[in-house]
């Protein structure tokens, strides 16, 4: 056999065993905090009423990279906070996959070799199960992932 037709075929798979080990990027963005400020109104009679100081956070975003390839999620357990914002950045290295959170809403596509963003809001706490929504070869029904929301 010519080492000719070898070189191109070790050179894809190098690429794609590559493509595998990296690792996956978290990414947490704190909102802001908003204080709002005592306050003392005096009405016409002389009587005073004081509102005392309120702060508040709003709940944070929490970006996730996350890889699909058969048969498997990396990583496949996310774990966020209740009331958090989820950004998930989907990427396919083989065929076509999806991902589908229902109780979220979640539904979403990944071509191979592209990139797909959701978002959602965790505005329930508990353990749900994430899947592989497009049908990828023999080991797709154990596709799964778990998303915690604390």
């Amino acid at each position: 056999m010519d080492i000719k037709f070898l070189l191109p075929i070790f050179l894809a798979a190098s690429i794609l065993v590559s493509g595998c080990t990296s690792s996956p990027t978290t990414t947490t963005t704190t909102a802001p905090t908003t204080t709002i400020p005592a306050t003392t109104t005096t009405t016409a009679t002389g009587a005073t009423t004081t509102t005392s100081s309120t702060t508040t956070t709003q709940a944070s975003v929490k970006e996730f990279s996350i890889t699909a390839s058969q048969w498997k999620f990396e990583p496949n357990t996310i774990t966020v906070k209740q009331g958090d914002t989820v950004k998930l950045t989907l990427t396919s290295i083989d065929v076509t996959h999806g991902v589908s959170i229902p109780t979220f809403g979640v539904n979403k596509q990944i071509d191979p070799g592209k990139t797909a963003t959701v978002q959602f809001v965790a505005d329930k706490k508990g353990t749900f199960t994430f899947a592989c929504s497009v049908f990828c070869g023999a080991g797709h029904s154990g596709m799964t992932g778990k998303l915690i929301v604390e």
